[in-house]
């Protein structure tokens, strides 16, 4: 199961950063920060639009599913044109093995964009949620299928303690009354099943009904069409993440604007 190996790489990726940068000191960090700085740009009033769709654009050079899905990956070009596209928030993989991204990258991102950002990456344990913070990230990624109850509550709440949002992906509907039993605010639904990476929007029009109006719901992975758009647009979804479509065909970035519309 890939899940299963990623979680494995990351725990490893976790063990050797914290021989690096202890907990303790990072810690300190992004609890400084928050004091010095306690609000960040809100990732969740970004993705809150009146009677349309908002973006969340991402920045990935792979995934386990597709191998490299950019070559020259220029991510910096790639930001800047997301945020004059419209973009209401950018999405960007910090996961190194299976989909090529960084820390770095991240980082170099954050220092060119104004908008919010997501720091995409499999948050397996409370380290990861410092670094977040210390990277200059606006909301972190919790996926209910890699934590177990305990971890997703106090994960979460740890995030919210930081000042940072949380994207609170699903992928049943079993798991999407574990995400609002923590009151998560912001829910997502991943059209691609992470165990056979099979992609059918469709679970996202299944499963809106379960989550309430007022909380954001997210549609993510595998939209790649305007028919796409106007399907979720009509079944009341808040948001879409969208990565590949717009890195294999980057001249679609631009149409954001009417593809929203």
């Amino acid at each position: 199961m890939i899940l299963t190996q990623i979680i494995q790489s990351t725990k490893e990726r976790v063990a050797k950063c914290q021989k690096e940068l202890p907990l303790s000191v990072l810690r300190e960090q992004a609890e400084n920060l928050h004091k010095a700085k306690p609000y960040t740009r809100s990732f969740e009033n970004a993705l809150r639009v009146e009677n349309r769709l908002s973006f969340i654009c991402e920045i990935k050079k792979a995934s386990p599913s597709k191998g490299v899905i950019n070559e020259t990956f220029p991510y910096l070009d790639i930001a800047r044109a997301y945020e004059k596209a419209g973009a209401n928030a950018i999405s960007c993989l910090s996961e190194p093995q299976y989909f090529l991204g960084s820390d770095e990258i991240f980082t170099q991102v954050r220092e060119i964009c104004s908008i919010p950002m997501l720091r995409k990456d499999f948050t397996i344990d409370p380290y990861m949620i410092y670094q977040a913070k210390v990277m200059g990230a606006d909301a972190l990624l919790l996926i209910v299928s890699a934590l177990d109850v305990v971890q997703l509550r106090e994960f979460y709440a740890l995030a919210e303690s930081l000042g940072l949002c949380v994207l609170v992906e699903t992928h049943t509907g079993k798991e999407i009354e574990q995400a609002l039993s923590i009151d998560a605010r912001i829910i997502g639904v991943n059209n691609r099943d992470l165990h056979t990476f099979s992609v059918d929007v469709q679970r996202s029009l299944e499963l809106r009904p379960l989550v309430p109006e007022s909380k954001v719901f997210v549609s993510e992975s595998g939209i790649s069409s305007v028919q796409d758009l106007r399907k979720l647009q009509e079944a009341r979804v808040d948001s879409v993440l969208i990565g590949e479509w717009f890195m294999k065909a980057q001249e679609s970035i631009a149409h954001i604007h009417a593809l929203r519309d």
